[in-house]
């Protein structure tokens, strides 16, 4: 499974909401991960222009974008933003692959020769 990174914050009706009504977040966040296919790694709550950061698996970008828009659509969330996140081994492979295609790509600043315009 791909791990993703979901943030964002509460509007202020889904504050006040929670002050009146305390609830666990964490559990609504593992219920719908798991709704997905996936499993919740983690829940904070943040200080900063980011409320919350909800780690969590899904088995691939569709049920991970499905969370997001899930989330992000009922209306008590602003700023939602899923990130997929890579572990050091795969971005070990994703260099090892950006060198071996490097000496194909042309940057926009190279000077173009005859062949390539």
């Amino acid at each position: 499974m791909a791990k993703y990174a979901i943030t964002g914050g509460y509007t202020t009706e889904a504050w006040a909401s929670m002050v009146q009504n305390p609830s666990d977040r964490a559990a609504a966040a593992r219920q719908i991960a798991e709704a997905v296919g996936g499993k919740l790694e983690s829940f904070y709550w943040s200080f900063g222009d980011d409320d919350f950061l909800a780690i969590f698996d899904a088995p691939d970008d569709i049920a991970a974008g499905a969370l997001s828009v899930v989330v992000g659509s009922a209306g008590a969330l602003r700023n939602v933003r899923t990130t997929k996140l890579i572990t050091a081994d795969e971005s070990r492979k994703l260099l090892e692959k950006a060198k071996a295609v490097q000496a194909k790509y042309a940057p926009p600043t190279a000077r173009q020769t005859a062949s390539v315009r």
